[in-house]
């Protein structure tokens, strides 16, 4: 299972589907990208593989990364996208 995560300005979290093979998550990742180039603003809806009846809308102005993971099982293989905490030695 892969999840394809859209990080989204000013928010904390992130928005994010599935596919169940890598090329439809290529493709879903290409979209997305696609609509991040676009100079006019357009909506881009999305659905996922894993839940059907999740759907998931943004406009693409507002997108600020896409992220492909590859999931296995129910736990995820590695950190949530977007966020990474970090200290200085003093």
């Amino acid at each position: 299972m892969f999840s394809i995560d859209i990080i989204v300005k000013n928010t904390p979290v992130s928005l994010s589907v599935q596919r169940k093979l890598a090329e439809d998550a290529e493709a879903v990742y290409q979209q997305v990208v696609e609509a991040m180039g676009n100079s006019q603003p357009q909506i881009l809806e999305l659905t996922c593989e894993k839940n059907p009846e999740k759907k998931v809308a943004v406009i693409s102005s507002e997108i600020s990364g896409v992220v492909i993971s590859q999931k296995s099982g129910t736990a995820s293989t590695g950190r949530a996208p977007g966020f990474v905490s970090m200290t200085l030695a003093e």
